[in-house]
């Protein structure tokens, strides 16, 4: 392991100052209240550190101690455990996996879309089909918030810090939301936005996009 990154403190966090994976790390650890060395690293030019300790070389990478961890729901899961209060799973295991579940419709039908967008490249039919997808899917699922203050539960989970990094994005992937169909989400969007984990999270780069 490179020397540099052993002088680091015990947790250090690779992250991505403008990707929402990185943001949702940053969330978790911010409500956790964990002391942590955030690396902010620009993707096009990653240090030689993160490709020593992480064989894909991605962000986010966590490096607690000996451990090494990519893939940002794994970080978050591994965050949950290691730091149990306040904790952001569902203690019963019809719970878990249903939170679990809805993790993993986010990342099929929106962070791809929204990764598309982020990255401004391609065709212009893709990413306006993104776009339009994403939108859609967003006001779709709106009427859920008038349901329970969280995402589908009455207590703040890991769901949350997934979905919101990608809410806080939408103005600047050029998305905007029809305001009277879409007022409990409209809503849970501002008490995400105000909770102070959400504002210990953001980046510089993160503050500027809704600027």
């Amino acid at each position: 392991m490179s020397s540099v990154v052993t002088k680091r403190s015990s947790m250090t966090l690779f992250s991505d100052a403008r990707d929402h994976y990185s943001h949702r790390v940053r969330m978790v650890l911010a409500e956790k209240g964990v002391t942590v060395d955030i690396i902010d690293v620009d993707p096009s030019h990653k240090p030689e550190d993160l490709a020593e300790i992480n064989p894909y070389n991605s962000l986010p990478t966590l490096l607690d101690r000996d451990l090494v961890l990519y893939e940002a729901n794994v970080i978050m899961e591994y965050l949950d455990e290691r730091f149990p209060h306040p904790p952001l799973l569902p203690v019963y295991p019809v719970q878990r996996a249903l939170s679990r579940l809805w993790i993993t419709r986010v990342e099929k039908e929106w962070s791809g879309r929204l990764d598309v967008l982020m990255a401004g490249k391609g065709r212009e039919t893709v990413i306006t089909r993104a776009r339009k997808e994403l939108r859609e899917s967003v006001i779709s699922i709106a009427p859920i918030f008038s349901e329970k203050p969280f995402f589908m539960n009455e207590e703040f989970t890991l769901v949350d810090c997934c979905v919101t990094p990608i809410l806080w994005r939408l103005k600047h992937a050029g998305i905007s939301l029809p305001e009277r169909s879409t007022r409990p989400l409209q809503k849970y969007m501002q008490t995400m936005f105000e909770r102070e984990s959400f504002r210990q999270s953001l980046s510089e780069a993160e503050i500027e996009m809704r600027d």
